[in-house]
């Protein structure tokens, strides 16, 4: 009469051992890394569907490089600007939302954030073996062409003109903020709600850390070597994009030449700032934002910030002081004495 319940105890047991694998496959960590779009990209995903989520991401993110690279002849930006004064391109829906969005940001900053900038981005090469000092008459002529104003979208056909001829489009300081939202929707999709999403330094944090927590993110000396941290920021399902001088730049007879070209000039931008760093949800929104800021300089980039909704910033002047804002100040510790957390302006 006791063998039911010697049964019974055993699927009890069976079902416990069972849940026990189910949630140990929750807990599945799984990272990749490879370099593209120009740069390191690394995805760290805790999930059951982790692998999977992140083959997939991966994916994406070769696909958004075809699209909008420089780097390719076949590329729909290329192809836009093979075309420029002569006729309306079709590119993909991909690459239309991200033009559209550096024409917002260009409107909203006035030409600060200029996705035409690429005739000038051009002549510099920053960051690449060919990188130089153009002329001035150089600059000048190529500056003749940067007007954001000059190009035209037809939203119903997918088109995009660039009117004038010898215009470009370099899509550079935005693209990598779309491909970080891309990863974190794929992993969404694939169930992760743990991940660390890494584009260069676009970086994502999706939900807690393992532990928990939120993510700790560093702030990037931008007068040190790489991963000595100024500061850190606890952060989750938030994106944290830094532009600074230090990233990219060329040296010539003891002058640096950074890689932020201020569209109005066609040279690296005169600026008070050493660093930018934008907390917001979409990461395309911090792309655009961190280079505006860091051209506009510390009050015009901070009253922009301000004017903005859900848009955390902090700057970081050659004084080193540190300015944040106030959604932003009791999730972020200063850990080098050297740098002075200053008040709300």
């Amino acid at each position: 009469m006791r063998r039911p319940f010697v049964w019974l105890g055993l699927l009890l047991l069976a079902i416990v051992v069972a849940i026990g694998f189910w949630r140990l496959g929750d807990n599945r960590e799984a990272s990749q890394a490879e370099f593209l779009m120009g740069t390191y990209m690394e995805v760290k995903a805790i999930g059951r569907n982790a692998p999977l989520a992140i083959e997939k991401a991966f994916a994406r993110l070769k696909n958004i490089e075809e699209r909008m690279t420089q780097n390719s002849m076949t590329s729909e930006v290329a192809g836009i600007n093979q075309k420029a004064g002569i006729e309306p391109v079709t590119v993909s829906a991909d690459t239309f939302y991200v033009i559209q969005k550096a024409l917002h940001y260009a409107e909203l900053t006035e030409g600060r954030f200029d996705p035409t900038i690429q005739p000038v981005v051009k002549l510099w090469q920053i960051g690449s073996p060919q990188a130089r000092v153009p002329a001035p008459e150089e600059i000048a002529a190529k500056l003749q062409v940067v007007n954001y104003h000059a190009v035209e979208l037809d939203a119903e056909l997918n088109t995009v003109w660039l009117t004038q001829p010898g215009m470009g489009l370099d899509l550079g300081g935005i693209a990598k903020g779309y491909a970080a939202d891309e990863v974190a929707a794929i992993l969404r999709e694939h169930g992760v709600k743990k991940a660390l999403i890494n584009l260069g330094g676009n970086l994502y944090a999706l939900g807690n850390s393992p532990s928990g927590q939120p993510w700790r993110i560093g702030i990037q000396d931008p007068e040190d070597e790489r991963s000595q941290y100024i500061a850190v920021i606890e952060a989750n399902d938030r994106t944290l994009v830094t532009s600074g001088a230090y990233e990219r730049f060329l040296k010539v007879d003891d002058k640096l030449y950074h890689h932020i070209l201020n569209p109005a000039t066609g040279y690296p931008a005169t600026t008070d700032l050493l660093s930018v760093t934008i907390i917001t949800t979409n990461s395309i929104d911090a792309d655009a934002l961190s280079t505006s800021v860091f051209i506009l300089g510390l009050d015009d980039g901070l009253a922009l910030v301000n004017r903005l909704p859900d848009i955390d910033a902090v700057l970081i002047n050659k004084e080193h002081q540190v300015f944040a804002t106030e959604g932003v100040r009791d999730r972020m510790t200063i850990v080098d004495p050297k740098y002075k957390l200053m008040p709300l302006k």
